[in-house]
């Protein structure tokens, strides 16, 4: 079940972090803030989920799901090896936190199109097409957010990798 628990795991730690940071902004911040090593007092909540949901993702990338999705095993492996990454390259590093997320969104997106392809799936397509159009929309500034919204809207693709293993660890796939 590392399949649903890892995402679950991603969901819990922000929407934790969120309720326990009454000066995040939606209109200003990035997700990233909440793990900050320095300035927040919420980094271990955040940053641990994360390190751990990347280990459970790992851990289903290379078993169950890679024997269900070759190829998208493969992505996916890569994408939560990023976001490991990003807990330990917490937004206290500037700019190399920076170029450890772009990757880790990146990979998110080519496993949902990966995954597309190799098992025909219209949620994954569906979730990589609402994803790409939140940050289109970010990109535009066709509305006053921050970018910690593309960011969460990004993490709808964790429900078709839990719907994924839900299928495998039922049978039905």
């Amino acid at each position: 079940m590392f399949g649903v628990f890892g995402p679950l795991l991603v969901y819990l730690s922000i929407a934790a972090s969120l309720a326990l940071s009454p000066w995040f902004s939606w209109e200003t911040n990035a997700l990233s803030d909440l793990g900050h090593a320095v300035t927040s007092d919420v980094a271990w909540i955040f940053n641990l989920g994360l390190l751990l949901a990347g280990f459970l993702l790992i851990i289903y990338a290379m078993t169950a799901f890679k024997k269900h999705a070759k190829y998208s095993g493969f992505c996916l492996l890569v994408s939560a090896f990023f976001v490991q990454l990003l807990a330990v390259i917490n937004e206290s590093y500037g700019g190399l936190h920076y170029a450890v997320a772009v990757p880790h969104f990146l990979m998110l997106s080519v496993t949902s199109i990966v995954y597309t392809v190799e098992k025909r799936s219209a949620f994954a397509l569906t979730t990589f097409l609402v994803v790409m159009f939140s940050w289109l929309l970010y990109a535009l500034n066709i509305f006053s957010v921050g970018i910690a919204v593309p960011e969460t809207v990004s993490k709808l693709v964790l429900l078709w990798i839990m719907y994924s293993a839900l299928r495998i660890y039922s049978g039905k796939e």
